[in-house]
Order: structure tokens, then sequence, then C-alpha cells
């Protein structure tokens, strides 16, 4: 679009606001312009699903009285279409039948407003239902214009920075969040019903832990001393573990200072819960069955669509190893992964890109995450985790390399991450350790010393397993949305470009 295009529309949008300041400006010389002691008596659901079926001779009979209110998003002659909590209801005002009064409050109506009325049920001779109004009122006088009708708001980054007008204009965005709310619903009754505790721990932090990322940083004036956002509440919620409460969750929010990407907002919303006594394997099947419960209840089925593949939630998950997984999307042999000079010529004939001061691990898990990673499609648990980054993680008893933990890949996305926790309190110190020389050789995303989480572990924390889900990849997958920013009310934005 032009530049002098643009200049046309804003022109145009800017006469349509004046012209609606002056109908508010004509109100208030009448009235209170924003009124608020309108009471509705019904919503609009309910008078559809109350009397949508009913005959016409019917409604004429028992002449139903209602109050609603919604905001006008169609007018059509004497018929106006108003959205109610997401549910269209058509009016009838019959400008020759109205008074004076409600005839000069009629001329100020504008697509956009919000406006209650009273007036009773009927059917129109095509069977629509519809309210005939005896009175109305203009609740909020609507100054800006909703997008065209027809086209409704179609430009993806103005949906994500004007979310408020997208919710009003397309239904398919409205329905997202709807569903949002009925997953999050759905997840904390499975966990409460499974004997889970819901807790709250720190979003201010004095040590960053929990996961390998670079955090936020700030400032508490009080307490004159930097602190962090979270990036992950699981050193606080395996210390209440240590404290006697065997199951716990937290779904919350956390903040990793990344980059904003289809997959990625820096501000993200994930379940948090540790079984004590239960191992990586348990909540494998925990999470099976944690899926297919959520696909149930919120979508009625065990099928679901995403961007063009089918996942039954019904079937088994497959479980492969890193080791396995590289084999058999790369042709690699494992044992050809066993040794550090191997493993990474063959990083560079598959042209992965890894430093050549990592370890062993690192290259792998490189290898795995640019080469595998986007081609698991179908429901995939991989385990064995190399221990280099797996630093909470509980080591394999069979493979000291390698860590019982998990990961769940589903249409090439991590969707949780899992492991049998570490409760040797001399084997997390000494992890620490090695991460804190990580920071000082320039990993700005490895973990900090706490020497408070180690005390905690020295108290003894009971064998215990746990597991972090993503709540907003989550919702991209049931509501088949292929952005991040799809399912966030209000994503993260990069500060719009200055007019020349």
């Amino acid at each position: 679009m032009t530049d002098e295009n643009e200049d046309i529309l804003s022109s145009d949008e800017n006469n349509l606001i004046s012209i609606r300041r002056k109908k508010l400006s004509e109100i208030r010389t009448k009235r209170q312009a924003f009124p608020n002691d309108f009471k509705k008596s019904v919503s609009s659901s309910w008078v559809i699903s109350e009397f949508n079926e009913s005959e016409k001779s019917h409604l004429e009979e028992i002449s139903h009285q209602v109050s609603v209110a919604g905001r006008i998003i169609r007018m059509r002659g004497p018929f106006v279409v108003i959205l109610d909590e997401g549910v269209k209801l058509q009016l009838y005002l019959n400008s020759k039948t109205l008074s004076g009064q409600l005839l000069a409050e009629y001329k100020l109506l504008d697509f956009g407003d919000i406006i209650g009325v009273e007036g009773e049920i009927f059917k129109t001779n095509k069977g629509e239902l519809t309210v005939r109004v005896s009175t109305f009122r203009i609740l909020t006088k609507a100054l800006r214009p909703l997008p065209d009708k027809h086209k409704g708001l179609n430009d993806t980054e103005l949906r994500y920075r004007k979310r408020y007008v997208d919710l009003i204009v397309n239904e398919e965005s409205r329905h997202v969040f709807e569903i949002r709310s009925k997953i999050i619903r759905s997840i904390r009754n499975y966990f409460e019903s499974a004997g889970f505790m819901e807790v709250e721990t720190p979003m201010m932090q004095v040590i960053p832990g929990g996961a390998t990322a670079r955090p936020f940083t700030t400032h508490h004036n009080a307490l004159n001393q930097d602190m962090y956002l979270r990036i992950a509440p699981e050193l606080y919620l395996k210390r209440l573990v240590v404290g006697g409460f065997e199951r716990v969750f937290e779904l919350n929010r956390n903040f990793r200072n990344e980059g904003l990407s289809t997959r990625h907002n820096p501000e993200f919303t994930m379940i948090e819960f540790y079984q004590a006594y239960a191992t990586y394997s348990d909540l494998m099947n925990l999470t099976e069955d944690l899926f297919k419960t959520i696909a149930r209840e919120v979508l009625g089925s065990e099928k679901i669509s995403y961007q063009g593949s089918v996942y039954d939630f019904s079937e088994p998950f497959r479980r492969l190893t890193v080791l396995e997984a590289i084999e058999n999307f790369c042709g690699v042999k494992q044992e050809q992964l066993s040794r550090k000079e191997t493993a990474r010529d063959i990083a560079k004939s598959l042209d992965v890109t890894i430093d050549e001061n990592w370890g062993l691990g690192k290259i792998i898990m490189e290898i795995f995450e640019q080469q595998v990673e986007d081609k698991l499609d179908q429901p995939t648990f991989i385990t064995e985790y190399p221990i280099e980054v797996s630093p909470l993680a509980r080591r394999n008893e069979r493979t000291p390399e390698v860590t019982d933990r998990f990961e769940l890949i589903i249409g090439g996305r991590e969707l949780a991450n899992g492991f049998s926790e570490l409760n040797d309190p001399e084997d997390q110190a000494e992890r620490f350790a090695i991460q804190v020389q990580d920071k000082e050789s320039g990993d700005k995303e490895a973990m900090h010393f706490d020497e408070d989480y180690i005390n905690a572990l020295e108290y003894g924390l009971p064998p215990t397993a746990g597991e972090g889900i993503g709540i907003d990849r989550l919702v991209m997958l049931f509501t088949d949305s292929p952005s991040i920013k799809d399912v966030l009310l209000f994503p993260h934005m990069r500060p719009e470009k200055e007019s020349d």
C-alpha cells in the first residue's frame, strides 16, 4: 500500500471520527453520555437457547419481554444486529413507531455503538428470532469505526496490536481464547482430582534457576538489590516437596529474555508439577493421559488436527532415545556418537553449526535439534538426554552419561520437558559449579549456583519426578494456530515503524 493510500484511509477515518464526536456532543447536551444504570434481564445466548425453536405464533401468544444489550455489528434499515458476549441477536427498531425522543437517539446510532434495549421477542416472516424494540438507549458511543464488515480485520500484525478490535470482529479469534480458557480449566481439574495442590512461588527471584535461559533483570529499591524475573518455578517447587507437599503444581508465567518468533514469546505460560515417589516413566504415562483427557473434554474427540496433520491421542505415544532418533533420521549409527571427535565430524557432515569447545553431549543435542526435532510430527517422547545439557536431572543408573529425562515433541515442537529429579546434593553442587564455569566463559544462559537450594537438598528431597508443559504451545496445537501470537491475548510486539 502506498503512503498516498494510507493518507487517504487516515483522512477518511478522521472524518468518521469527527462526525461521531459531533454526535457524542449532541448526546451530552441531552443527558449523561455514558450511563451505567442499564440492567440486562437476560443474555442474548439465553434468548436464542430458550426461544430459537419456538413457533412464530407461540411467541406472539406469550409476548415475552426482555432487556438485552450489546455492540452494534450490523445495520440494515430497521434491523440491527448486536454482539453480546460473542452471540449475535437481531433487533427491530421501527423508526416510524419510535417516539420523538427515541427517533432523535436512533439518528445518532453508528456501527460499533453499545446499546441497551427493551422489547418483545418475535419471529420475522423469514423465521428470524428478533427483539421488537420498544425503547433503547445508547450506552457507549463508539468514536472509532470498526473495520469493514466484509473485509474484517485481516492485517495479522494489526490483529495482534489491537486485540480488542480483533475480538469484536473476528469470531475465530474469540473461539481460540474460549478454547484456551477451557484447556486451562481442564488441566487444573485433572491435577486437583489426582491429589496435586496448586501453589504460587516467587515471580521475582534473587537467583534465577530451574532452566538454562537468559533472565530479565530488575532492581528492588527497598532491598537495594538486583533481582530477576523467574525463568522457571522449578527450584522453589522442589523446595516444597522437601517440605512435605508431595504433589504440587503451579500454572503461571515465566519470563525469558529471548527472541520473538512463531514459537517464542518472552513472557509465556507454563504448568510445572512435581510428584514424590514417581519416575520420569510415570510422568510420560501421566502426560499421555492428560493430553487424551484435554482433547476429550475440550474438543469432544481424542483426535485433533493441526496444520494438516492428524494426531490420535488414544494411541500410545512413540518413545525414542536421543541417539535412536538421530540414527533413524540421519542414518548415523549410535556407536559413532560415542566420541567427541567423531561426533564433531558427523555434525559438520550434516551442516550442523557447533562450537569447537563444546563437549560430546552438547554436540549430540545440536545434531538432534538441527536435524531431527522438526521431523518428529506424531507425538514422540525423546529420552536419555546427555547429562551435560540436563543439570537438574537424575543420572541414568545403567548409562551415567545420560539422564532419566524426556521431552514430548508433537508437530516438530517441544511441548513438555520432564525428568526424574536429581536429589543428591553433592552431585547437584558439582553440576552447579560446572554451570558457573560455563557462565564465566560467556554462556549467558548457564545457571547460577543456588546455595540455598543445595541446603534444601541436604535436608532430603524424596525420590521425585517433575515436568513442565508449555501452555501456549499446547493451545496452539488444540486450536490449529500456526503462531504463538495467535493464542496470546496481548503478545509482545516490536515497536511500530515510525512514519517518514
